[in-house]
């Protein structure tokens, strides 16, 4: 990545753009340089105000006709798409055997297809671009935790899907990036519906939490640094080689460290 000096009217695509880390990225990108196109759902979109270095798209990411309709749209205004962030997810907390099967295909729906959908739409502006594709996963992305069955598998499967793509869009200049936050302070406080799904950023049972912006700071320099892996927040870090070297010590440590206020 290039700082704002040098950008060239690169144009970054970022899902759930309008709030919480996906915005703060936006904002760092444009202070360096960088257009940004924000996805998001109307509501949400409607309380920004677009600028030349921010275009705003309602979309709802889980309907493939939406987006590849808006990923037209920034085709059309922008002379390349060099990087696509996969910001856009929702959470679910709560033990399995109160989970509604509904709700983990909803998550589903959201966290992985809707991150399908949009790669699949930029696959060939990427390309074009030598760009990078960059998703949101979570400390739940490659190790257990507590009352998040659904939403581990989700992030689970992200980092599968992206692991898998990096190999096969390597020929092509185009890099796949994971960054793995523990927990962003998005939404605190913020409510859970009565499938116990709720906006990220909005668990109560939070250790270490960090802010939308310093996640922002921590992704951006891993992708200065051509990182496939970001590690960010120091339990991300520690969970990330704890995970590794000990598997049944993380999840010890794990149990006693998520509380049982849920939501």
């Amino acid at each position: 990545m290039r700082g704002a000096r040098d950008n060239g009217g690169k144009t970054a695509v970022i899902t759930g753009g309008a709030g919480g880390l996906g915005l703060a990225l936006a904002l760092q990108l444009q202070a360096r340089g960088w257009s940004t196109a924000l996805l998001d759902l109307p509501d949400k979109t409607a309380a920004l105000t677009a600028s030349a270095q921010q275009s705003l798209h309602p979309c709802d990411v889980t309907d493939p006709a939406q987006v590849a309709a808006v990923c037209a749209e920034i085709r059309a205004a922008r002379p390349s798409i060099d990087l696509a962030i996969y910001s856009a997810g929702i959470t679910m907390i709560a033990p399995f055997d109160q989970a509604d099967p509904a709700a983990h295909r909803r998550l589903f729906e959201v966290n992985y297809w809707g991150v399908v959908y949009v790669a699949q739409a930029l696959l060939h502006d990427l390309r074009a671009a030598s760009g990078t594709h960059l998703a949101i996963t979570s400390v739940a992305g490659f190790a257990p935790l507590k009352h998040r069955t659904a939403y581990a598998a989700s992030k689970h499967a992200l980092t599968g899907f992206f692991g898998s793509l990096r190999g096969e869009e390597a020929p092509f200049g185009v890099r796949c990036a994971l960054a793995a936050p523990s927990f962003v302070a998005t939404n605190p406080g913020a409510a859970f519906d009565a499938q116990h799904l709720g906006p990220p950023g909005a668990a109560r049972d939070g250790v270490d939490e960090i802010s939308a912006e310093a996640a922002a700071r921590v992704i951006l320099a891993g992708l200065d640094k051509h990182r496939d892996f970001i590690p960010v927040g120091r339990v991300a870090g520690l969970a990330w080689w704890l995970n590794r070297l000990a598997p049944r010590l993380y999840e010890r440590q794990m149990l006693k460290s998520i509380g049982g206020d849920l939501t």
